[in-house]
């Protein structure tokens, strides 16, 4: 279990007489106080709290979710591009993705968590930060847990590259497309639709 070294936890998680603490990183997480200007994630067994992402980081998930208006008014979808948490079906660890597409009624996991085999996309915005995390672990995390597509939108590669992960099973993504920034590359069902990747050229 790791929490950010420069975050400070506070009191809420200080023993209290003849209450257990938290034995896993569900539990820890569960015991959170609220942390403004902070996300809290379990990737790999790892309870990670970390600060939000850059401006550009920021601006690179706002690209995202104009391109997809269109997609996102005709079938009355709800898109967010920060702080909403995602609970992972089966192992119901939370994650927090960069941009999170789902119907209006999507399923919930608690009181804020949407199920993320109800989701219909998730997308990362890679930083240094979270490189490892974005481009190795998270994939497989979200295929587990039925998301039907995810995007990883990396500044960091050569060129700056968009990467759409498509039908899970198992475990595992089994179709990986991957474009430099300034060419189309198509997302599949359930999305159904040609993404300009040029839009993500600013972030660079």
């Amino acid at each position: 279990m790791v929490a950010d070294s420069e975050t400070s936890l506070g009191p809420a998680l200080a023993p209290v007489p003849g209450r257990p603490l938290p034995s896993t990183p569900r539990a820890l997480f569960d015991a959170l106080p609220p942390l403004e200007c902070l996300r809290a994630e379990i990737i790999d067994g790892r309870l990670i709290v970390s600060r939000l992402g850059t401006i550009e980081h920021a601006r690179a998930a706002m690209q995202l979710f104009e391109s997809l208006i269109p997609i996102i008014d005709e079938r009355g979808w709800h898109a967010w591009t920060r702080n909403v948490d995602v609970c992972i079906d089966g192992t119901h660890e939370p994650v927090v993705p960069d941009f999170v597409l789902a119907p209006v009624n999507c399923t919930r996991w608690g009181g804020r968590e949407l199920l993320s085999s109800g989701l219909k996309l998730v997308a990362e915005v890679v930083s240094p930060g979270s490189a490892h995390d974005d481009r190795e672990l998270k994939p497989d995390i979200y295929a587990r847990g039925g998301v039907p597509v995810m995007l990883l939108i990396d500044p960091l590669a050569e060129s700056g590259t968009v990467t759409v992960f498509s039908e899970p099973k198992e475990g595992r993504y089994q179709v990986i497309s991957t474009v430099t920034f300034g060419r189309e590359i198509y997302i599949p069902d359930p999305i159904d639709f040609t993404l300009d990747t040029s839009v993500f050229k600013e972030v660079l």
